[in-house]
């Protein structure tokens, strides 16, 4: 029995220095991402990136323990947790870029072209997989606008808390937290004004807690109206008694699930 594990151990090595100098060889993602998959590359059908959210690590829900928990439970899954231009982990990973001041005010064409950068990046380590970006709270704004702007990277999204009609929700979050610049004016792109270029083909799961008091539900109902005016097959969910950090919520989990089981393979 040693001598046939001393035998194969070479040849474990070999297999996994080939995968790590493939993945060297292809385009660098730019911005920081941690990677977690059960299965070999090509064998993957789901590559799933999630956006972290607004505010420091410890204030926005754990973007990496969702990538972790998704590539465990969706087969044949790839998720990884991509923080947003300027963003932070608890670990100390960082993305380079400006983060701005957590008011709607990153969701720019600058930071859009560095995140669909990254996937485009990420698309090319998994060729054969359909693409479903999970944004939480800004990271879903930033989502649904990349749905908007660059319809051929994305096959689907999942929008948790969105504040997906920018200048309403932040005029109410101006009277929520007054201490901060809501009312200086931003260049960032309105996901319900983006809206008009989503592929008719994408699929979308919208999911908010009823008692979310950062992104009520008008912030993201009028968004799933939207796309479903469209002919968007969209998946909307209000969570009862659920806040706004519901990331990690097993409803969150099983409807990226849903979401992920509907795409046609190879699309």
């Amino acid at each position: 029995m040693r001598s046939k594990l001393t035998w194969m151990l070479p040849l474990l090595m070999l297999g996994a220095c080939s995968e790590l100098h493939d993945t060297a060889s292809l385009p660098d993602p730019g911005l920081y991402g941690e990677t977690f998959s059960k299965a070999s590359r090509a064998d993957v059908r789901t590559l799933i990136v999630v956006l972290n959210g607004d505010g420091l690590p410890g204030e926005r829900a754990d973007e990496r323990q969702f990538a972790e928990t998704a590539s465990e439970t969706i087969p044949e899954s790839a998720a990884v947790a991509l923080l947003r231009p300027g963003y932070a982990d608890n670990e100390g990973h960082r993305s380079p870029g400006e983060r701005g001041v957590d008011t709607g005010d990153n969701y720019t064409e600058e930071r859009l072209s560095a995140i669909s950068d990254a996937i485009s990046a990420y698309r090319q380590r998994y060729p054969k997989a359909n693409v479903i970006v999970v944004g939480d709270s800004g990271g879903a704004a930033i989502a649904a606008n990349l749905a908007g702007v660059r319809p051929e990277l994305i096959d689907g999204v999942v929008l948790v808390g969105c504040p997906c009609t920018l200048p309403e929700w932040r005029a109410y979050m101006e009277r929520q937290a007054p201490d901060k610049p809501w009312e200086q004016p931003v260049a960032s792109l309105d996901p319900l004004k983006t809206a008009g270029g989503i592929s008719p083909t994408l699929r979308a799961a919208i999911i908010v807690g009823a008692d979310d008091k950062v992104t009520p539900v008008q912030f993201s109902r009028s968004y799933a109206e939207a796309l479903t005016l469209r002919g968007i097959a969209t998946d909307y969910r209000i969570l009862p008694g659920r806040g706004h950090a519901i990331l990690n919520d097993p409803e969150v989990v099983a409807a990226t699930g849903r979401l992920a089981a509907s795409l046609p393979e190879g699309s």
